[in-house]
């Protein structure tokens, strides 16, 4: 995370601040920038005021002024909702960082906005949970412009550790297609860790000999440690909800069949996810989807 902390740091709107919006803008904050926070729910975005961000009431207010506008929302329809009712204040050529994962084809409508409003637009969907966002390492999809880069940069350099830029046109999807076949392996990971320390434990078999065994190889990683800790513990601070992850299934199965794709496991992660969310684990950590493996 670079520190920007001079008196030519750019304003910033941000428009969201949930689980990962909030994290940005902290950093974004904390690294001398003019942050300007808007939510839905103000109480959320309230806390950001400790550490130097001006909380407004409205998505105009927030933009107003501001050289670049950062959207981190649920969806394609919810940062389409936040723009519109920022238009009245947004300024020709504002730079929009738009790095909510919508999904190809909620981009068209962004993009068509964007485009009437004479914005200056960015596609960067973002790689990491509430954690590497906390931290300022999460890794940002990009594509936009070669001539906006340097000022986009000058963002992600904060609230990222890595952006990896994927195409010149923010407008054509190349950055939100491939967040969807990154989050296709994180959602196959949570769904495979779930399901076997479920069975796991109708089996009678103690989980943790399960991940003694692939400690150390090739099967093992970070994340499976990660989520599996979090069900043994029965602890589901939230990071990757369930909701969101169901969300993201239907961006994800949407557009493999748009392309002519069958994605049998991603089908698999929906219903597990559905369950879970029926079974009330929509607001926790979508490794709470274990659950789904058990009726009740």
């Amino acid at each position: 995370m670079a520190d920007n902390n001079n008196s030519h740091a750019p304003s910033v709107a941000v428009l969201g601040t949930g689980i990962m919006g909030a994290a940005m803008a902290r950093n974004l904050a904390r690294a001398g920038l003019d942050v300007r926070a808007w939510n839905r729910t103000r109480a959320k975005a309230e806390p950001l005021a400790a550490d130097g961000a001006r909380i407004t009431d409205t998505p105009a207010e927030a933009v107003d002024g501001a050289d670049v506008v950062l959207t981190m929302l649920l969806d394609g329809p919810a940062v389409l909702d936040a723009l519109r009712q920022a238009a009245p204040r947004l300024a020709p050529g504002t730079l929009w960082l738009q790095m909510s994962t919508v999904g190809p084809e909620a981009l068209v409508p962004l993009a068509r906005f964007a485009a009437e409003h004479d914005l200056r637009f960015v596609d960067a969907p973002v790689v990491g949970t509430k954690a590497p966002a906390e931290k300022g390492e999460l890794t940002i999809l990009a594509a936009g412009p070669q001539e906006l880069r340097e000022r986009a940069g000058r963002v992600f350099d904060i609230v990222g550790s890595r952006t990896q830029w994927v195409g010149e046109d923010g407008t054509g999807g190349a950055a939100s297609r491939l967040k969807l076949v990154v989050n296709t392996w994180v959602l196959t990971v949570i769904s495979g860790t779930g399901e076997a320390l479920a069975l796991a434990e109708g089996l009678g078999v103690d989980p943790r000999d399960f991940l003694a065994t692939v400690a150390g190889g090739a099967l093992d990683m970070p994340y499976l440690r990660m989520k599996a800790e979090m069900i043994l513990s029965g602890d589901f601070p939230a990071s990757f909800t369930v909701s969101a992850a169901r969300k993201d299934v239907r961006l994800i199965t949407e557009a493999a069949g748009a392309a002519g794709v069958r994605v049998d496991l991603v089908a698999g992660a929906a219903e597990r996810f559905r369950r879970a969310e029926e079974q009330g684990h929509g607001d926790e950590d979508g490794s709470a989807a274990y659950y789904a493996s058990f009726d009740g």
